[in-house]
């Protein structure tokens, strides 16, 4: 069959641009509701709960369906607001979007009482090796490796005069208006489409609106982050200085989420191909927890999502321990703006989450996870 590039690319667009429309909400929703609790406690809180909780906390987010968890808390763990167990705790307890694949979002779930067993059992144990694992980081005191660049931007401002250039016009008033107005149109139908509905009635402009959010989403993320960096376009405290420093957080997230699901699809569905997927699925038990836990510790979610299909589709040969592998080894979207934010943590929590994945998954083929 002809691979045919811009088909394919479009549809990363759009892909990309229905998890933005829910992942926008929830980065604008606790930006807001931290500006709130700044203003009435008339201070800013360090963290949330003390730090003996963060683990707790953190893979709890995680265990949460879908791909926000992760994304909100590398945003909290990017302003030091949570341990970096906490954040290690919350990438090993998702599902990501494989989430709403056992829970019947795909029809390829023809058991859905099985699924939802599956679900259950695997977000127990990603949940407890969350705290366990989160735990061990934080009590052998490893913390958040980022430069003050807060204090570098600062210093950059005293020296620059604050124009107003086209790129800071587009910036604050054309994509700032233009990605908020896009991202409430949007999140309704993106929630549905993670459970394989939609609002058919406008399907079509919903299609168009997915597609302009991601291309608006680079575009801003582009000029805020090369042509137009380094000035005070959200120092403040206010209103619109908190939401703007949130819609450049969703642009980057959108941004990279299509660079992500882009080289991942690709991958999957181009160099190797589905039938050879499957077929690394039905090798050996011992092999396959290493297979599942490869394609799972892929950036994004499309190394998880092939895995659980596989396994609904072949549950009697398929083992749980190795669909449990790929799942803890899975970080879901939330790695993509973390390794943008800093990029030796977000290698860290990739590889601390293969090996755990692989530890858990061994662990639960001995104890009889089939």
């Amino acid at each position: 069959m002809e691979f045919d590039f811009w088909s394919f690319t479009l549809e990363n667009f759009k892909a990309a641009g229905s998890i933005g429309g829910y992942v926008s909400i929830s980065i604008i929703g606790f930006a807001l509701i931290s500006l709130i609790a700044k203003k009435r406690y008339n201070r800013e809180t360090r963290h949330i709960g003390p730090k003996w909780t963060h683990p707790i906390i953190g893979s709890l987010l995680g265990a949460i369906p879908g791909c926000g968890a992760t994304i909100v808390v590398s945003s909290l763990y990017k302003n030091r607001k949570i341990s970096f167990g906490g954040l290690f705790a919350t990438f090993i307890s998702t599902l990501g979007e494989g989430s709403f694949v056992l829970l019947g979002a795909s029809g390829e779930a023809p058991d859905v009482e099985a699924n939802f067993y599956a679900y259950l059992t695997i977000t127990v144990v990603g949940f407890i090796a969350g705290i366990v694992f989160g735990y061990i980081c934080d009590i052998f005191g490893y913390s958040a490796d980022f430069k003050n660049n807060q204090q570098n931007i600062e210093k950059n401002e005293n020296t620059q005069t604050q124009k107003y250039t086209f790129a800071r016009i587009f910036i604050e008033k054309i994509g700032f208006y233009s990605i908020i107005i896009m991202s409430i149109f949007l999140a309704p139908t993106s929630i549905l489409a993670l459970w394989g509905s939609e609002i058919a009635s406008i399907s079509s402009i919903t299609d168009w609106v997915t597609l302009s959010l991601t291309v608006t989403c680079i575009i801003f993320y582009c000029v805020s982050r090369f042509i137009h960096q380094h000035l005070d376009l959200c120092g403040g405290d206010d209103f619109k200085s908190t939401t703007l420093h949130a819609i450049i957080d969703v642009a980057m997230v959108v941004t990279y989420v299509f660079i992500g699901l882009f080289v991942a699809n690709y991958i999957i569905d181009v160099l190797v191909g589905e039938k050879t997927f499957i077929s690394w699925m039905k090798s050996s038990s011992y092999y396959l927890i290493l297979i599942a836990a490869l394609i799972g510790v892929m950036p994004g979610c499309g190394g998880l999502i092939v895995v659980a299909v596989t396994y609904m589709g072949n549950p009697e040969i398929f083992p749980m321990a190795a669909l449990i592998s790929a799942a803890i080894a899975s970080s879901g979207d939330g790695i993509f703006p973390l390794i943008a934010d800093n990029r030796k943590d977000g290698l860290i929590v990739s590889a601390g989450g293969l090996i755990v994945a692989l530890i858990v998954g061994y662990i639960a083929l001995f104890l009889g996870f089939n």
